[in-house]
């Protein structure tokens, strides 16, 4: 059975004659530093056209100290996933079948095989605390390549990885001593991509190149989320944004695609999120109604209230999960896969798109701004739910938008603008969770009411409660400042 673990890192380039700078400054006060010296030999596998590179995913087979076995590493957000197998479980030539199941997604279905192996001379630095626990280590690689049996190129860098007893600010602290010293931020995500791609050049620049990457982002999380899901993880939530984020875009900054695709792609990706999220939406209200029933008064819950709530919709979660997983094996959803990987080769643009600047951009995220705010003041002045459930969405496109213009306009001024609109989603995002509960209670309530044993009184308070966190988010949005 495969392991699992979070690892946090950040790679430096340095040149042969760059000196580690004393480690003496960035361990804790009545910390140490034990150094080693290993050689390591990781031989990675992928498709012949690269596809899990292509999604920041990388395999290995490795050998040379405690860490021997095969290594899977998986995008999380700021850090990557590892899942882990012992080295007896595969072949040399050819990756365990566990891991290569979890990765069929994520390749598209493609056979994996040797790219590359990567021997690495490491001089490895351990940052202790006072009590024995590591802060962080610091590899010193010396790095050579041969690929499919001819020599390659090679390289030094300076690799920090955070350790249990480390946080962010380790990782920040360790970074500037090393830059400091003449060390340069890398910019490949991983030693194969650099031994693979250091000659590639990125399909778009400028203006195309900053949607090209925001996009190659949420791509990565999708499919970083197909290989959670088949690992019996719950990253639900997190490509269902990934989701909202590809198809915001193509709406924000539908001049620059070609119409025709891009409508194509939307519809698929909606699909997908709908998929995702019956799931979702349980999840959602087992947790809210979790908290509700905790809150109420004892004598106010007549009846088995949490239990009929729990066995409901857990029921309902998991036939909505089971359902994933067959989509997950389906025509539609490796055809959207496989364009999702299209895509990220070559964006589906607009005849005109070339000409697009940095500054058209911007223009179309504040036209989302604009059109956000028009929709909030017309969901103000009408109060209906479906008018509020259309101004969320407006706020998560214009926030979104924002997202992709920081490059252009400044992290400060693209702080300002998310903030503002992150804000909104929340409010409205409040009033449309307590619409859809309150709906859920109704149902619930009508069940417990003709069961015996039963009351559907508990949830005709629940209802209320519901009913009046609505009309709090809606005051809430009417004071809002946009």
């Amino acid at each position: 059975m495969a392991s699992i673990q979070t690892e946090r890192e950040d790679k430096f380039d340095a040149d042969s004659e760059l000196v580690l700078p004393s480690l003496e400054k960035v361990i804790p006060e009545g910390g140490s530093v034990e150094t080693s010296e290993v050689q390591l030999i990781s031989t990675y596998f992928d498709t012949e056209e690269l596809d899990l590179l292509a999604r920041g995913i990388t395999v290995r087979r490795r050998r040379g100290d405690t860490d021997t076995g095969w290594h899977a590493k998986v995008p999380a957000d700021k850090a990557r996933t590892e899942i882990r197998l012992p080295l007896g479980t595969g072949e040399d030539s050819s990756v365990p079948h566990e891991m290569e199941s979890l990765l069929v997604g994520a390749a598209l279905g493609k056979p994996l095989a040797r790219v590359a192996t990567l021997t690495s001379l490491r001089r490895a630095h351990r940052l202790l605390d006072r009590d024995g626990s590591v802060v962080a280590e610091i590899a010193d690689d010396t790095v050579t390549v041969d690929l499919a049996g001819a020599d390659g190129h090679g390289w030094r860098e300076w690799e920090v990885e955070l350790g249990p007893a480390g946080s962010e600010s380790t990782l920040k602290r360790v970074g500037k001593a090393l830059v400091a010293a003449g060390a340069v931020r890398s910019a490949h995500s991983s030693k194969l991509h650099r031994a693979l791609k250091s000659d590639s050049e990125p399909a778009h620049t400028g203006a195309l190149g900053v949607v090209a990457e925001y996009l190659d982002q949420q791509t990565q999380a999708i499919f970083a989320g197909d290989v959670y899901l088949r690992r019996g993880m719950d990253p639900i939530h997190s490509t269902r944004v990934a989701i909202r984020r590809y198809r915001s875009t193509l709406r924000v900054f539908g001049d620059v695609f070609d119409e025709d695709r891009a409508v194509q792609l939307d519809a698929e990706l909606t699909w997908y999120a709908s998929v995702l999220g019956e799931v979702r939406d349980r999840q959602v209200l087992r947790a809210r109604f979790s908290e509700s029933v905790h809150d109420m008064p004892d004598h106010l819950l007549l009846g088995p209230v949490a239990a009929r709530i729990e066995n409901d919709l857990l029921a309902a979660q998991i036939r909505a999960r089971e359902a994933i997983a067959t989509e997950l094996d389906g025509d539609r959803y490796r055809a959207l896969l496989a364009q999702l990987r299209e895509y990220s080769r070559g964006l589906p643009l607009d005849e005109g798109a070339s000409k697009t600047t940095e500054g058209d951009l911007d223009k179309m995220a504040r036209k989302a701004e604009k059109k956000a705010a028009k929709r909030v003041a017309q969901a103000i002045d009408g109060g209906e739910v479906e008018a509020m459930h259309r101004a969320r969405k407006a706020a998560k496109r214009a926030r979104y938008a924002a997202e992709l213009v920081k490059p252009i306009v400044g992290k400060k001024a693209a702080k300002t603008r998310i903030e503002r609109f992150t804000s909104v989603q929340e409010i409205l995002g409040e009033h449309q969770d307590a619409v859809v509960a309150a709906a859920a209670l109704l149902e619930l309530g009508r069940t417990a009411g003709v069961t015996p044993g039963e009351n559907g009184f508990s949830f005709g308070l629940l209802y209320a409660r519901e009913l009046q966190a609505a009309s709090d988010a809606r005051a809430e949005i009417a004071a809002f400042d946009l």
